[in-house]
């Protein structure tokens, strides 16, 4: 039931009686959107700010349209009252705006933009739990959206979006087709769909869910999206996102300056213009060898004669070039010392570029002949060309010269436009030098060294100051750590007159704040620079945090600085029997650098803390890493957590150098009306900014309470303390010894444990990874709740149905042991029904914990060896000794007829919702004539009649859609005609495809020959001697020789496993050669996975990309058919066909030796052999 309150005179409808704190933010919010005014609103984790924020804002949105509603009524009436007990003046006044009439055209709509789509998600699902039910639009990428197969297989990003933009303009995405038609759908148009929904919707109905969001945001009352969508001047083109009298809210805003300030910035590379300058090379040379076979060509030739996608004349694509070369030349003349760049103001930038011909007078014509370029080359089919260094020097001269000034304000508008921006010219040591060139127009540069040119944006108010321009009506900043607010505004550059610092909804007894000055020995603890590895104060920091992790029950978090900072402590602490200690305890988990095994180690940690037999475990992280971001540590799983010391920025970063004086420089013009912060202050807000956010990962919720230790002799001055959130300073105490700290904390958690019992340990709230809004459990403030646990759940498989957030795992064992298992793994493939695994391979995918009193006993060995550094050797081991999983096969017939009962229901329950929607649309004579040649048409099966009877529908642009709805009740063999006649009247088709002509006996007999197909590829080797020999793996090898993978279940490595080795470790060293270590990472995974899922789409996605961005490359595409199994042979060789222009016989592509059934039992080793001799030649 709904709770009824006012504010400001809005009435909000809140799920539950809301807390004094949230009324405060709510008040707030109204007063931003009634006053048109901007506000930034702090408030803690776990005090409900997001529901907060989606109730207020959306009961102000019904209260501003119900006030015009009023005034209309009042004009009509003359000034008479309606309802005598009500006056229409009683109302509200906030639709007068001031002086300004209001209509109903003027209702802003709500823009709500947040970090990522995973957090969007969870805001998505908290308006649900509202009574408040605006039309919404998710905005994505197309990279997010697209399900068009052939667009997605492609790697760039830009590509993706020229080829979509091609299939949409001739009308050949079948998905983009059936936009129109489903855009009115009623469960699109009247459900709250998150961009999952959305997908899956896309799916169901084949329409294109990128469309779908760009037709439903012209209608949406509540727009959502990542905040970089408007924030970055090109995503809010691209989006046509409309500001004007719009309502913008940023959530989880702490990121919003770092972002402003990214996307305004660039850095371009030698690398960018040498691809450039080589896909423009390939397109001279293509369209010269085509006008070379030309009879006569005409002085003023044009390229349109030869290929009417491409616009230009070849003239144009000569001066590209040119221009590439002058600019790189331009960039390569400055003499730059390796250890730091050159620094030049903002506004060099166009001295520099007009040595490259680009002005505001050419930027027009240059953009546009890049667009036409980037666009035919994109769409070209064959080998894949490299066109984003053309797209990013087309975003750099928009970037660069923005606006449209006249000749005379040009100037003005050139220093306007680099106010806030350095050029940083500095030496390129990446990997990707650039390539010597042998083109002669290139000589001049080819020996030099490349540069990489740096344009930096320094003030996020760039970015806030454009939005305010574009006529927004307010700007809403909040998030559970801002402060200190007066620093966060200042760097805004606009004004925000509301501001709150929101108190939290815990009580004093469920927070403890202490300052750790010194450790258990005396010395004092200290993260600064000359003080970091002094051997004394990792010694003491180590003593500190074993003695709090003994009393600090469950969960311990312990935040670093960086990740240089934490290895070298924990190095410190394993020498030195530190690390020991705490592991006894509380065993340690360690966030990884890279995406690659993070989820695993979380899980790691939240099975620990679960474990009823254990004291908790203590996860190790670094501030502004994934950890300190987004993860929601909630109850048991944060009890405490220890900030090691102030994570400053790196101080010889050029960027961070170059910010602060930047900060300097505008601070000595005094500029009276805009307070800049100093570059020290920027500095060290930047640090508390940081601790703040790792702070907030405890305490999630109302019932929740924890411990924080500030371990650092610098949190004990007053102006640290300032620095901290509002809600956490007033609870912070300083020490004099350790003893009492230990004392009281102690105390602390006796108190609370008594006050707030935990029932018993439950499973972890939201699998590993899942990036979590703050405010997850804001509903009812309980993290348990049948309703957030389906929320937490959905945002976690979130990353399932979005490309863009799949999660991408590098295999962590380099070397030649990671590349020799996929050798391994593909020569000798064990049936999965096997119950115990052949070689521990096999267990990692068949792995399953069997019933039993091993269970326990192991269960507690395994989370022991999680948190050690061998985490994923070991788990393999573990799952090697449990066994496979037993899996139980479905007769296919079964299959066949359950999805045909399923089939023939939906059918049904379609066909009744189209007849009763026609019923509604037509006059009854129409509906009954057209029903009786429905029934005529099932009789005689006489099509001609049905056609005459339904032209009808063809008349009025109204009931096409009932004319193409009639698709569904044509019969097989009817369909193609149907579908050409409804192109013929309508202008548009039915979605026919090629097997919508075949019955349903032969549909089941194509699926019951596809099955028997699959059945008969999967069939193992007979010979599983031979298996078992080549199933074996050296596991000294695989753990590099650590006693912590137990021999025990394993049988004996076979003789002759040390020279297939040998022979997987040339075959490594040569892919690694060509593609370096993380991108074979990348192709052993796909390899993997395609193993576990036969999933050819998914392969072929992965390997193409890597594979074809280099001519030179290209033999391993064809050679990597030795991993292609039997029945995706064809599919893979039409392909290859396709890429390379040439037709390839079966002894071009080689074959898995896997799929040949009745293979010897040294089958193995000739496979092996096979993938030796043709990736080491």
């Amino acid at each position: 039931m709904m709770h009824s309150l006012s504010l400001n005179g809005v009435t909000v409808n809140f799920p539950f009686p809301p807390y004094d704190c949230q009324k405060d933010y709510m008040q707030k919010v109204i007063e931003c959107l009634q006053k048109r005014v901007n506000g930034v609103l702090e408030s803690p984790t776990g005090t409900g700010k997001t529901l907060c924020l989606l109730c207020s804002t959306l009961a102000w949105r019904e209260h501003f349209k119900d006030t015009i509603s009023a005034r209309k009524i009042a004009q009509k009436l003359g000034g008479e009252e309606m309802f005598p007990d009500t006056p229409l003046s009683s109302w509200g006044t906030a639709a007068t705006d001031g002086d300004k009439p209001a209509y109903y055209t003027d209702i802003p709509k709500i823009i709500y933009a947040s970090r990522t789509h995973s957090q969007l998600t969870q805001v998505v699902n908290e308006l649900k739990n509202t009574s408040y039910r605006p039309k919404v639009c998710v905005l994505g990428s197309r990279e997010q959206l697209c399900i068009n197969p052939e667009v997605m297989r492609q790697e760039s990003n830009h590509v993706k979006v020229h080829m979509c933009r091609a299939k949409v303009s001739t009308r050949s995405c079948v998905f983009y087709n059936n936009v129109d038609e489903k855009s009115t759908d009623k469960d699109l148009v009247n459900s709250i769909l998150d961009m999952e929904d959305l997908v899956k919707f896309g799916n169901k109905q084949k329409a294109c869910p990128y469309y779908l969001s760009r037709s439903m945001k012209n209608q949406a009352d509540v727009i959502f999206m990542p905040y970089n969508y408007l924030l970055d001047p090109k995503s809010r083109r691209a989006h046509n996102i409309e500001l004007n009298g719009a309502v913008v809210i940023f959530d989880e805003a702490h990121n919003v300056e770092k972002t402003c300030e990214e996307s305004t910035s660039f850095d371009l590379t030698p690398y960018d213009v040498v691809s450039a300058i080589s896909a423009v090379d390939k397109l001279l040379a293509e369209q010269a060898k085509e006008a070379s076979s030309k009879d006569s060509v005409t002085p003023d030739f044009n390229v349109e004669s030869l290929n009417s996608g491409l616009k230009i004349e070849i003239d144009t694509i000569a001066k590209i070039k040119q221009i590439l070369l002058d600019l790189e030349a331009a960039i390569d003349s400055y003499d730059v010392p390796s250890d730091k760049g050159i620094t030049k103001p903002g506004i060099f930038i166009y001295e520099l570029l007009e040595r490259a011909h680009l002005t505001y007078r050419s930027k027009t014509a240059v953009c546009e002949a890049l667009d036409q370029i980037t666009g035919y080359l994109a769409g070209q089919p064959g080998i894949f060309l490299n066109t984003s260094g053309l797209q990013k020097l087309a975003d750099i001269i928009q970037l660069v010269f923005s606006g449209e000034p006249s000749e005379k304000d040009r100037q003005q508008q050139m220093q306007t436009n680099t106010t806030h921006f350095k050029v940083h010219i500095h030496q390129d040591t990446s990997t990707n030098k650039k390539k010597q060139n042998t083109d002669v127009w290139a000589q001049s540069t080819a020996k030099k060294q490349g540069n990489i040119l740096s344009y930096w944006c320094f003030s996020p108010g760039f970015s806030m100051q454009d939005l305010v321009n574009q006529g927004v009506r307010s700007i809403i900043l909040t998030s559970g750590t801002l402060s200190p607010l007066s620093s966060f505004t200042s760097e805004m550059r606009i004004k925000f007159p509301v501001c709150l610092e929101n108190s939290h909804v815990i009580e004093r007894d469920q927070i403890f704040v202490s300052v750790v000055e010194r450790g258990p020995d005396g010395v004092y603890l200290s993260s600064a620079f000359d003080r970091r590895f002094v051997p004394e104060n990792m010694s003491s920091l180590g003593n500190t945090v074993a003695n709090l992790s003994r009393v600090v029950p469950h969960g311990l978090l312990v935040f670093f600085s960086s990740f240089t900072l934490m290895d070298k402590n924990l190095e410190f602490w394993r020498a030195n029997g530190h690390a020991d200690r705490i592991e006894n305890i509380k065993p340690i988990f360690v966030e990884p650098k890279g995406k690659g095994n993070f989820n695993e180690v979380i899980d790691g940690y939240y099975n620990k803390v679960n474990d009823p037999a254990s004291k908790g475990g203590s996860f190790f992280a670094v501030c502004r890493g994934k950890a300190s971001e987004g993860l929601d540590f909630a109850n048991t799983y944060g009890r405490g957590v220890i900030i090691t010391g102030l994570p400053f920025p790196p101080k010889m970063d050029p960027r961070v150098i170059l910010k602060m004086q930047f900060l300097d420089e505008m601070n000595r013009k005094k500029n009276t009306e805009v307070k800049y912060l100093s570059g020290q202050e920027w500095y060290r807000q930047q640090a508390f900014r940081a601790v703040n956010q790792a702070i907030g990962r405890v305490i999630r919720h109302k019932d929740d309470y924890g411990a924080i230790f500030l371990c650092d002799q610098r949190f004990k001055s007053q102006s640290a303390q300032a620095n901290l959130p509002s809600w956490v300073r007033p609870y912070v105490r300083v020490y004099d010894g350790f003893g009492n700290i230990v004392r009281d904390v102690a105390q602390f958690f006796r108190v609370a444990q008594k006050m707030r019992p935990v029932v018993e340990k439950k499973a972890p709230p939201e699998s590993c990874g899942t990036v979590c809004s703050s405010d997850t459990q804001s509903s009812g403030f309980t993290s348990c709740s049948s309703s957030q646990s389906s929320r937490a759940q959905k945002a976690k498989v979130l990353d399932a149905h979005l490309p863009s957030l799949k999660r991408r795992r590098l295999n962590d064992i380099t070397g030649a042991h990671g590349m020799n298992k996929i050798c391994i793994e593909y020569e000798t493939e064990v049936h999965e029904s096997q119950r115990r695994p052949a070689n521990l391979l096999d267990a990692l995918e068949q792995g399953d914990h069997r019933n039993g009193e091993e269970d326990d006993a192991a269960g507690e060995e395994k989370a022991h060896r999680l948190s050690t550094m061998s985490l994923q050797h070991d788990k393999r081991m573990d799952d090697e000794l449990r066994g496979g999983k037993r899996k139980i096969k479905l007769v296919q017939e079964q299959k066949v007829s359950v999805s045909e009962v399923v089939s023939e229901e939906n059918k049904a329950s379609k066909a009744k919702k189209f007849l009763a929607e026609m019923k509604k649309s037509l006059s009854q004579v129409n509906f009954e004539r057209i029903v009786q040649a429905l029934q005529t048409y099932k009789k005689n099966d006489d099509l001609d009649t049905l056609l005459a009877v339904t032209m009808v529908l063809a008349e009025d642009t109204n009931t096409h859609s009932l004319l193409w709805g009639f698709y569904q009740f044509v019969r097989p063999h009817h369909k193609k005609r149907f579908d050409e006649k409804c192109q013929e009247l309508t202008g548009r088709g039915c979605g026919y495809v090629p097997d919508h002509s075949l019955s349903k006996d032969e549909k089941k007999a194509l699926m019951l020959h596809s099955a028997k197909d699959g059945q008969h590829s999967a069939v193992p080797s007979s010979s599983s001697s031979g298996a078992s020999a080549c199933n074996q793996l050296n596991t000294q090898q695989l753990n590099k020789g650590g006693n912590h993978l137990s021999q025990q279940g394993l049988r004996e490595t076979q003789t002759g496993s040390a020279s297939k080795n040998e022979v997987h470790s040339t075959f490594l060293a040569d892919v690694r050669k060509t593609l370096g270590a993380e991108r074979s990472a990348q192709l052993f995974q796909a390899i993997r996975s395609y193993k576990t899922t036969d999933n050819y789409e998914n392969l072929v996605t992965t390997v193409v990309s890597l594979l074809t961005e280099k001519e030179e490359d290209f033999h391993l595409l064809i050679r990597f058919g030795v991993f292609i199994r039997s029945h995706h042979k064809k599919q893979y060789k039409e392909m290859l066909g396709s890429l390379t222009g040439q037709s390839l016989t079966d002894s071009d592509v080689a074959v898995s030796e896997d799929q040949q059934t009745g293979a010897s039992s040294s089958s193995c080793l000739k496979t092996q052999s096979k993938i030796s001799s043709f990736f080491s030649s």
